[in-house]
């Protein structure tokens, strides 16, 4: 009996001790959600998307000397690196190349150039954890540039034999990155060119002799297709990447001799919407796939011509304007619901970007010797 007494005390105790050990996991356990609940919501609260942006107002100024010698977009580039900094890279009127971590607000480093920069395009390589720097020279020239040191890796020279060289974009495909080059002159335009990271032309694709201020791609996950889009002198057109061919051609009988110069694509559930702005002052969107207008915009203000647009969420755009200001429109309205006295000679791009202290904010960039500016 004895000796069962004592196992019974022995049991017992260790029920207690596992008891009491269950508490205190359990309690462990709490405190880790509880943490984990208070970062998520923390995270939630600053990357929270803002509905509606109409009081949007000025938080910081970067510099008051940047400079833009063509009116078109993606003149500068912000990009989250994979080192984690949210880097913003520009042109100084002195023709310096100017790297800016906007975390801290402050300059990393400048880079000596003598040519005129038509503007960026960024490209995050995760398969080689790497950031490629795209730099547009107007005369016909772009470097690729590794942002970890700015070591130049592809020097392509002589792209348009007759033109100018206003914007490019990277493309993925089969694993590999490619180089979309457009065409801008008064003479007879050539195709549109994709090299490899070689320098490599890769193929051409006819672009009917029309020249163009704005390239970019769309990848569609619905079709699993990709498409070139491009703001033509005129019109804009979207090119079926895999076929080579001609995919769909935008045109608006009044717009017929004004560039296109910023284009963005909203792909939603029920339909694929593509958005434009044109030197006459009108925004246009269009079903992507069927080429249908949709809707129009008119600015409606003498002499206004339009830059660089950025899509806010489904329900607001944003828009660089020839007046000085940056003009918010409702979609559904089609109403201009606020002017942003922006820049003194104009706004040409403008971009949404998550500021890892800010949240979501707005940067835009002034025309000719202006400044880049931080909206919240």
């Amino acid at each position: 009996m004895k000796n069962i007494k004592k196992i019974d005390s022995k049991i017992n105790k260790s029920r207690s001790f596992l008891n009491k050990k269950r508490k205190r996991n359990k309690k462990k356990l709490e405190v880790n959600v509880k943490n984990k609940n208070i970062r998520k919501n923390k995270a939630n609260k600053i990357f929270k998307s803002i509905k509606n942006p109409k009081n949007i107002k000025l938080l910081n100024n970067i510099t008051n000397n940047s400079f833009v010698n063509v009116a078109i977009d993606n003149t500068f580039i912000v990009f989250n690196s994979v080192n984690n900094i949210l880097y913003l890279i520009f042109v100084h009127y002195n023709m310096l190349i100017i790297c800016y971590d906007l975390n801290a607000i402050q300059k990393v480093c400048e880079i000596d150039n003598h040519e005129y920069i038509s503007g960026f395009r960024h490209y995050l390589d995760k398969s080689n954890k790497r950031d490629l720097i795209m730099v547009l020279i107007s005369s016909n020239c772009i470097k690729i540039w590794n942002a970890k040191n700015f070591e130049c890796l592809l020097y392509i020279q002589n792209i348009n034999a007759k033109g100018y060289l206003y914007s490019a974009c990277f493309l993925k495909d089969s694993n590999q990155i490619y180089i979309v080059t457009s065409n801008m002159t008064s003479f007879d335009c050539e195709a549109i060119k994709v090299y490899d990271l070689n320098g490599n032309i890769k193929k051409e694709i006819n672009n009917s002799n029309d020249s163009t201020y704005f390239v970019d791609i769309f990848y569609d996950n619905k079709s699993l297709k990709k498409y070139i889009i491009v703001g033509c002198f005129g019109f804009v057109k979207s090119y079926d990447y895999s076929k080579n061919e001609l995919y769909n051609k935008y045109l608006d009988n009044l717009n017929e001799k004004k560039p296109h110069c910023s284009i963005v694509i909203n792909n939603n559930k029920k339909i694929t919407k593509l958005m434009e702005s044109c030197d006459d002052g009108i925004i246009r969107i269009w079903n992507f796939h069927s080429g249908a207008l949709l809707k129009k915009i008119n600015i409606s203000e003498e002499n206004n011509s339009l830059f660089g647009i950025c899509l806010w969420n489904k329900d607001y755009l944003f828009v660089g304007c020839k007046n000085n200001a940056i003009k918010l429109i409702e979609l559904k309205s089609g109403l201009i619901i606020k002017n942003i006295n922006s820049h003194y000679n104009g706004t040409t791009t403008i971009k949404k970007i998550k500021h890892p202290k800010y949240g979501e904010i707005l940067i835009s960039q002034g025309y000719i010797i202006d400044q880049i500016k931080l909206w919240n």
